[in-house]
């Protein structure tokens, strides 16, 4: 018979897939449903397919890496894997709540470091590595696609030349689509079972497709909400705005992962997104205040300045960042005050 704290650590592993499932579904079909090429269905039954065959293909390394780069996996009891996988499922809970992709990396490494701060066990020159390339490749997907979005974009289109209904350019943006979703499963696998793997409570294999299936199920249950505002609330994406986003975010991740470096799928795309919106604004308003052309009332300066504009949303992109900052924060807040707690208290088992 199964033990209590077995069953325990399956169950919350699920829980944590089903949220990861709900937040990277958005970031990997976001801009393909938004754009129309994919209805919500479609994107979520790709999703599970490709997190199935990126963890059972790469996401075994990841699974490996996780339990020992910040906090040595002796730590890890099967009474500490739980307590943090469960700090973990309400982070990303949070995120799915207020319908934004967080980023479940950054949510995973924030609950260990918490949990090695209050044991005194963190490597913090890992800390500070991954959390600089966490700020860099932010920063240089949202710039990217702004100076594309900014510049390049009108080029970009005609050169691509794509019609509403080319099957050859919906073929792109799906293909890329699966791409990041494979990205996903390889790297998000690890943020629901590693610490169960890394304490001998699952095997590699078993554990790999617990969080594959999971990871499914929450695509399903809770990807629409994220797809929704990915694809349609940030920014007005066409298709050709999808795969540009989605290239850029795409190898950003592929020149992170060579470099061994954890990469964040929800904010690299997020912000390539963001940034291809605000480009593409600002190519039709000056990026100083906006100066009422000649001949126009107050009135219909007003209406001018919205229609420049319908192409970013500023509200939404504020509650998207404030929600990355959140998210992390939390989950590593409570992991450490739990983790005093129950070391003071001898309740580590």
């Amino acid at each position: 018979m199964p033990s209590t704290l077995f069953l325990l650590g399956i169950a919350v592993a699920a829980f944590v897939g089903v949220n990861i499932g709900g937040s990277s579904t958005g970031v990997a079909f976001g801009p393909a449903t938004g754009s129309g090429v994919l209805s919500m269905r479609q994107a979520s039954a790709l999703m599970a397919v490709c997190v199935l065959l990126g963890g059972f293909t790469i996401g075994t390394n990841v699974v490996d890496t996780l339990g020992t780069e910040f906090v040595s996996g002796e730590y890890f009891t099967p009474g500490a894997s739980i307590g943090v996988l469960l700090f973990v499922g309400l982070g990303i809970l949070l995120g799915n709540v207020l319908k934004v992709s967080t980023s479940t990396s950054q949510t995973a490494v924030a609950a260990v470091v918490g949990m090695g701060a209050a044991l005194g066990a963190l490597d913090w020159e890992t800390v500070g590595v991954v959390v600089i390339w966490w700020v860099l490749s932010t920063i240089l997907a949202f710039w990217l696609c702004a100076f594309v979005g900014r510049y390049l974009y009108d080029s970009v289109v005609a050169a691509l030349d794509f019609d509403a209904d080319d099957r050859v350019a919906e073929l792109a943006v799906i293909g890329i689509g699966c791409y990041m979703a494979f990205s996903a499963g390889a790297s998000n696998v690890a943020n629901a079972v590693a610490p169960l793997v890394g304490s001998g409570l699952l095997a590699m294999t078993a554990g790999v497709a617990l969080a594959g299936l999971a990871i499914g199920a929450g695509a399903f249950a809770l990807g629409p909400r994220t797809m929704e505002t990915v694809g349609e609330d940030i920014t007005d994406l066409s298709l050709e705005a999808s795969l540009i986003a989605e290239s850029i975010a795409a190898t950003i991740l592929t020149g992170l992962s060579w470099a061994g470096i954890p990469a964040s799928l929800a904010v690299v795309l997020t912000a390539c997104v963001i940034g291809l919106g605000w480009g593409r604004a600002s190519r039709r308003v000056p990026l100083q205040a906006i100066v009422r052309p000649e001949g126009l009332t107050n009135g219909e300066q007003s209406t001018w300045a919205e229609d420049q504009l319908d192409l970013f949303d500023p509200t939404t992109t504020k509650r998207i960042v404030t929600t990355w900052i959140a998210t992390p924060t939390v989950a590593g807040a409570v992991a450490f005050v739990a983790f005093e707690v129950a070391q003071r208290f001898g309740t580590l088992a």
